[in-house]
């Protein structure tokens, strides 16, 4: 069975708490958007992920993107989480799983990593679903996504 959306439909509009406040998708039309779903705060692989762009602070300035992650953890999980690690990606707070779940990234175990790229126009140009979650789209992997922009 198909994700969806699908690359070339559009991008459920969604809102939702995070670390740097509240982010509704469609207040950022006319900005390419990353949004990065991931398992859990302070599970081995999603912390090499967030931290592995947190090391690569001036690559990953230079996607030109806003890029968010989101799991189902509240915003206080996701501030213990930023802070210990000293991450630079704000997180968004999907309790429950709604968005997770209408950007085919839920499962039976909760939010399943994906990468999802919307253009300025709100149209998902590219998806990357992790068929495990034991691996995650390096910032070289992001940036040749959002070359295809």
């Amino acid at each position: 069975m198909e994700k969806s959306p699908q690359v070339g439909e559009q991008a459920p509009d969604f809102e939702l708490p995070g670390t740097e406040g509240p982010f509704k998708l469609s207040d950022h039309r006319g900005e390419r958007i990353v949004l990065l779903f991931y398992p859990g705060d302070n599970t081995m692989v999603c912390t090499k992920q967030f931290c592995s762009y947190r090391d690569r602070p001036d690559e990953f300035a230079a996607l030109n993107a806003t890029v968010v992650g989101i799991s189902s953890q509240d915003v206080s999980s996701h501030e213990g989480f930023s802070e210990k690690h000293g991450l630079t990606v704000p997180l968004l707070a999907d309790v429950g799983g709604k968005v997770a779940k209408s950007y085919g990234a839920y499962g039976r175990l909760g939010t399943k990593r994906a990468v999802i790229v919307i253009d300025e126009n709100g149209i998902v140009r590219h998806r990357h679903d992790h068929l495990l979650g034991l691996d995650y789209q390096s910032v070289d992997d992001l940036k040749q996504a959002l070359a295809t922009l």
